[in-house]
């Protein structure tokens, strides 16, 4: 039935046949949860569902079995969006399992396709061993709101979202990441998990508007993270696919530093910037995690120049912040944390049960060394070694005392 002549209520039906009962644009909304398949099988039924799936308000392209591979559908889909009505969508799932090299154009165009009819939320899912690449256009929507990557190849200007104004939220997982940037002015969650990047790219993030960053197991160059203002939430999880690394390491045993003689790494990036990588993107968090592995390079290096977290309320760090024989990493974060209210250390280096100790001022006179603020501290460990007497020790130096949860 065509646009503007939709049965507001539904015609006269058998008893107990309620979803026939329901109005044309409910239906719509309905066979927009099936595959694309389904929804069209759906013409069979009588008169009325002839033409329903045509104004569909969602597609989901997905093979039949366990996703399927893209070749299956690319002729009934070549059909599909020359019949389809409806040039306005809500969603549009794209899902599949295998691809051949030959596909690559369709799932593009499909992609395409659905940016063109002002979809909103826009998923884009490949579960294969390869990465399925996009063309590297940049898209161009004044609709699109949400964007679900997983298993894609993303490169030239396809990250570049200066012409999607209404883009509030991005996900990559498991996405290689071969650009040099990633800009949005709009976009205010950006999740970036078990990603990667080759041939010494490192992305620069751009998103001055972002309230919620989440940087996890990112392979390859740390991207870096230029100041996000109004952030709220921040977890950064760096594991040893890192690719930063100092060049004089192997050498010294150790990280070179910042000085005259510093390796060109310690020093500079390429870009003769001397700023922090991570930390000083994120320094204007409210609640942040930072989780590490050790001899991670990005983040001894960025406390050399530790910003102030000036609005930190919550910090969640984990054991590499206390493995320094000097707990120099934990002490530099709580001296540049002037609000901080909430410190929480998980020291897990085993599985298995958890001994969790809360700590807070005592009576006494507060250390200047840390926040005035500061009202709770959680240590959880498996056990008491030598590393949790040592924090433990650490901590009381600033007139905190802990009790056993």
């Amino acid at each position: 039935m065509p646009p503007g002549e939709q049965n507001v209520s539904a015609p006269p039906v058998r008893a107990g046949d309620r979803i026939g009962a329901l109005p044309d644009d409910i239906l719509h909304h309905l066979l927009s949860f099936l595959p694309v398949q389904s929804a069209v099988r759906t013409c069979v039924l009588a008169r009325r569902w002839r033409h329903l799936w045509k104004f569909t308000t969602g597609l989901r392209i997905v093979g039949v079995l366990r996703q399927g591979p893209v070749q299956e559908l690319r002729k009934f889909l070549d059909h599909l969006l020359i019949l389809r009505e409806r040039r306005v969508l809500d969603t549009v799932e794209i899902k599949f399992s295998e691809f051949l090299k030959d596909d690559v154009p369709y799932v593009n165009l499909w992609t395409r396709c659905s940016v063109q009819w002002g979809v909103r939320a826009l998923t884009l899912h490949i579960n294969h061993y390869e990465h399925l690449y996009l063309d590297g256009l940049p898209l161009v929507s004044k609709h699109l709101n949400i964007l679900d990557l997983y298993g894609v190849g993303l490169q030239k200007k396809s990250l570049d979202f200066s012409c999607c104004p209404a883009l509030k939220d991005l996900k990559m997982k498991f996405c290689e990441i071969h650009v040099h940037k990633i800009s949005s002015c709009s976009l205010k969650c950006l999740s970036i998990i078990y990603c990667q990047s080759k041939l010494n790219c490192q992305v620069r993030v751009c998103t001055p508007c972002l309230i919620s960053l989440e940087l996890d197991k990112f392979s390859g160059r740390t991207p870096f993270l230029d100041n996000m203002v109004l952030l709220e939430t921040a977890r950064v999880d760096l594991s040893n696919s890192c690719e930063d690394f100092c060049l004089n390491y192997d050498k010294l045993g150790a990280f070179c530093g910042d000085d005259d003689n510093g390796c060109q790494n310690c020093v500079a990036y390429k870009d003769g910037s001397d700023e922090c990588v991570l930390l000083g993107g994120i320094s204007n968090a409210k609640h942040m995690k930072l989780i590490s592995e050790s001899d991670i390079f990005v983040f001894t290096r960025d406390l050399k120049q530790c910003p102030t977290f000036s609005k930190l309320k919550t910090l969640l760090l984990n054991e590499y912040w206390c493995m320094a024989p000097d707990l120099d990493p934990l002490a530099c974060i709580l001296k540049n944390s002037p609000v901080l209210e909430k410190l929480t250390l998980q020291l897990f280096y085993t599985s298995g049960d958890i001994i969790e100790m809360i700590g807070s001022y005592s009576s006494v006179e507060r250390s200047s060394a840390i926040s005035e603020h500061l009202k709770i501290v959680e240590v959880k460990f498996p056990e008491m070694d030598k590393t949790t007497r040592k924090v433990l020790k650490f901590l009381c130096t600033f007139n905190i005392r802990f009790r056993v949860e």
